[in-house]
């Protein structure tokens, strides 16, 4: 009975069966991918997070130790695939005698390496000028005591007399806080700022020169190994591969104690992604759960759609003797046929999806149980689509009842209760709660990222998606109730004279429409929602990148070698559209030295954005004309402001360094603004004032910087302008490009793109599914009533009228409210989300082409759905009469 009946349902019914098999395919396709990038994102966070820890251990040697036995413990301890041993010394205090004069520096480091150390570990020292064999200075050492290569350093040391050296290269430390860590104290003790100046010597000429403070002062010296583990061992996921390092760093600490101290610095980077975890999962409910739930939703409908004819067929089979628990049975059997064939052809719609969009190969043995569970999950979704109806209606209704054609409709139980305007209320709440607050995902105090998740921010545009869903229904169905003659005059152009008619059949079926629309309406809200935040993410993205980088293209030189010197031949360049120069200075704030930025207010922003957001005010052509109007004022950072407990108008002396001396001297300047970020300034103390007082006053007027705006492809500007500047060495170049390419890789601004490009391919799926298949699938179960209209003499134009109107309405109501409630709610998910976005966004950017694309697909499928019906009401008219 079950085969026959099966057979029967794919001869007559296939249309019916066919869509809840897509349906539940849909919604399994959408959350199997959900959660490949879930498993992707975090196996990618491990491995990026590991690959840019430039040394995995610190291990420093207490006196007296073994450096052997240190060494055996350390490859013990871990698979190592580099070690160096490091010497360190710390020493009084620096002097050089340049151009006639001399420049003293304060107390520093200087540090024994062995040649090798470079190509071990290529992200802690990087060339600038000269050659790395020899002895190194550090740029802002070189730059504190105006020397370059082949001029003289005299170093003094701790009771041993002073020697002179000769530099070789000067190079940059990029980790330098890392490199000159405390190691074994507490994470809050160790946080020191790392010495101001370095010299690096290699490690025979060290030992030589140190031998003699060591011996007198042994507390100014120290040795550590420098340790890169091999990260192929490392498990995949951020949590287990943060315990297996943290494992490794004890075993080591078990074989050593007592003589050396350990700083794990692979296990503290990815003791961070465990919260970048986070991150990721809260990325997933604000974009990916509303998917999900629509997928839900059109599972729903599509199975619901034929609940009419569902029905009537069940209550011929009651009339010829079967029992109720025949008929469930029945109702079963398809809804196993509709679930296993959705969820088989849902995983491999998932495992071509993930292969082309988020480039995951999904189909291998460690993710068959994930798989599984999905699948379980959507044929179980297709038993509560079809069992439960038709227990409900076996329950509810009598034989006579469910053969009627047309029945009661009923108020919904949210509409009784006011659902719709409690969700909202409840989202108003939660979203002041959360802006109240001052609530991001990511926080980065001092630089150090860390994030603090609020699951309880993702209720607001969750809430605020389904109140105005239900809203739009409340009212749809109101109107379709009390506003005939307001609706009879909208169908005017597509039902002419029978638009009153048609009026009046939508008043009668105002419950089914009205859940058809508020489908259009969320599958167009969600749609339009993910392209807005997509969209203003991209747009910012490239603003974040421009800050990072600075400008589209940015030539950054030296104090010794500027790149104001090539302004006038970068800004001939073709594909140039301006190129300011921008300096780039040291200043003593009290104790503290800070980077100074000299600029032009009144011209800065020809070549780089100057968003609002930079600038505590909110106002940046206001803080820069007030900068233009004072001549000696100053941009303060935020924490510059909070530490130094300043506030604007106040006085401030800063400690500049003079071109004519090279000593540090006092110079006044005046708050005028508070600044937060600024093109290439670290995240935490800068400054900025005007390039012109800033030249006064040191007597140079050299930039170290310049910003160029291109007016087409930055990376073809960047290629031009290396050529320009190659037989200049200490100059770098680059481009908007890379910058765009290390945010979107870096832990706390994760890649969005393969979720969004799925989102907005299913988004295009789901309205398709909405405004087509539910609307045919809804007129194929209405297929007796046009058959009836066709034998009364209703001729195709006056059969479509009803088709194209109901088409109309669907499609044309639910746009609207779905796109104004996008717009709102990608609104709250930008304002939610601050985090994600560094500057914030000032604007919404709308991705209009998308949107046009939106509207098109959902058109053309309604229209194909009424026209394909239309077609079909003139054939076998006789067969739909008899109810097949």
């Amino acid at each position: 009975m079950y085969r026959r009946w099966l057979i029967g349902l794919i001869r007559t019914r296939s249309g019916r069966l066919v869509g809840t098999i897509g349906g539940v395919a849909l919604t399994v396709a959408f959350i199997v991918c959900l959660g490949a990038f879930l498993q992707s994102s975090a196996t990618e966070m491990t491995a990026r997070s590991a690959a840019q820890v430039p040394v995995d251990w610190q291990v420093q040697s207490l006196p007296g130790a073994d450096h052997g036995a240190v060494e055996a413990a350390i490859r013990s301890a871990a698979p190592v695939t580099g070690l160096q041993l490091i010497n360190y010394a710390d020493v009084p205090g620096f002097e050089a005698s340049t151009g006639g004069t001399v420049q003293t520096a304060g107390g520093g480091a200087v540090l024994g390496i062995e040649p090798s150390y470079f190509d071990q570990f290529p992200g802690q020292v990087r060339r600038l000028v000269g050659s790395v064999d020899g002895i190194l200075i550090a740029q802002q050492t070189a730059a504190n005591l105006h020397v370059t290569v082949g001029d003289q350093v005299v170093v003094h040391r701790y009771q041993a007399p002073d020697v002179r050296m000769t530099i070789a290269g000067i190079v940059d430390l990029p980790n330098a806080d890392a490199m000159f860590q405390a190691i074994g104290l507490a994470s809050r003790v160790a946080s020191q700022a790392p010495p101001d100046n370095v010299l690096l010597l290699p490690t025979t000429q060290w030992r030589q020169v140190f031998e003699q403070q060591g011996a007198s002062r042994p507390d100014t010296v120290k040795t550590e190994f420098h340790v890169k583990l091999d990260h192929r061992g490392l498990p995949a996921d951020p949590v287990a591969a943060s315990i297996r390092a943290t494992e490794q760093g004890h075993n080591f600490e078990a074989r050593i104690a007592g003589t050396a101290l350990l700083a794990n610095n692979l296990a503290a980077r990815l003791g961070a992604v465990r919260e970048d975890a986070l991150y990721a999962r809260l990325v997933f409910l604000f974009l990916g759960a509303p998917g999900t739930i629509l997928a839900i939703l059109l599972t729903l409908a599509v199975a619901g759609a034929g609940r009419d004819k569902r029905r009537r067929d069940q209550a011929l089979l009651r009339l010829r003797g079967a029992t109720v628990d025949t008929v469930l049975r029945l109702a079963a059997a398809e809804a196993a046929v509709a679930g296993i064939g959705g969820a088989i052809l849902g995983i491999l719609l998932a495992a071509f999806a993930a292969n082309f969009i988020l480039r995951v190969a999904l189909l291998h043995s460690t993710a068959f149980p994930f798989l599984s569970a999905v699948a379980v999950a959507g044929i179980a979704l297709s038993l509560a689509a079809i069992v439960i109806p038709a227990w409900c209606d076996t329950r509810r209704s009598t034989v006579a009842a469910a053969r009627r054609p047309v029945g009661r409709d009923r108020t919904p139980l949210w509409a009784h209760f006011y659902l719709d305007l409690i969700l909202l209320a409840l989202s108003a709440a939660f979203y002041l709660r959360s802006a109240a607050g001052g609530y991001q995902v990511v926080l980065a105090p001092e630089g150090v990222t860390a994030t603090a998740v609020d699951y309880t921010a993702f209720l607001a545009p969750m809430m605020l998606w389904t109140g105005l869903a239900l809203l739009a229904m409340r009212l749809v169905g109101a109107g379709l109730r009390q506003g005939r003659p307001v609706i009879a005059k909208g169908l005017r152009p597509v039902a002419g004279r029978l638009s009153d008619v048609v009026a009046a059949t939508f008043g009668r079926q105002a419950r089914r429409l009205t859940a058809g629309i508020g489908l259009a309406a969320l599958a167009f809200a969600f749609a339009s929602s993910t392209a807005i935040f997509n969209a203003t993410y991209e747009a910012q993205a490239r603003v974040d990148a421009e800050l990072t980088n600075g400008a589209d293209v940015t030539v950054t030189g030296t104090s010794a070698a500027p790149a104001s010197q090539v302004l006038g031949s970068l800004s001939r360049l073709p594909g140039v559209a301006a190129a300011q120069p921008m300096q780039h200075r040291y200043a003593y704030v009290g104790t503290d030295l800070q980077d100074l930025y000299g600029i032009d207010p009144t011209r800065i922003g020809t070549a780089t954005a100057m968003s609002d957001a930079y600038f505590a005010n909110g106002n940046a052509r206001r803080t820069l004309a007030d900068l233009t109007q004072t001549p000696d004022g100053v941009l303060v950072s935020q924490e510059t402001v909070n530490d130094y407990q300043l506030s604007r108008g106040d006085g401030i002396n800063l400690r500049l360094q003079n071109a004519a001396d090279h000593q540090y001297h006092v110079v006044p300047f005046h708050i005028v603004g508070v600044v937060r970020e600024f093109p290439t300034a670290p995240k935490d103390s800068f400054l900025v004032a005007n390039a012109a007082y800033i030249a006064q006053q040191t007597g140079s007027s050299a930039s170290e910087i310049v910003l160029i705006r291109s007016s087409g492809d930055p990376a073809r500007v960047a290629l031009a302008a290396r050529n320009a500047t190659a037989g200049i060495p200490g100059l770098k170049v680059s481009q908007i490009g890379d910058a765009v390419a290390l945010i979107g890789s870096s832990l706390t601004a994760i890649d969005l793109a393969g979720l969004t490009r799925l989102e907005l391919i299913f988004a295009l799926v789901m309205l398709a599914a909405s405004g087509g298949l539910v609307l045919g699938l809804g007129f194929a179960d209405r297929e007796r009533s046009f058959a009836v209209l066709v034998a009364l003499g209703a001729r195709p134009r006056q059969l479509g009228a009803f088709l194209w109107s109901e088409a109309a309405l669907v499609t044309g109501s639910g746009m609207v409210l779905g796109l104004a409630a996008g717009v709102l709610i990608a609104y709250v998910l930008v304002k939610l989300l601050t985090g994600v976005f560094d500057p914030p966004p000032e604007t919404l950017s709308v991705p209009w082409l998308y949107l046009a694309a939106l509207i098109v697909t959902t058109a053309s499928a309604a229209l194909v759905a009424a026209t394909g019906e239309a077609i079909r009401s003139g054939t076998h008219v006789t067969e739909k009469l008899r109810g097949e």
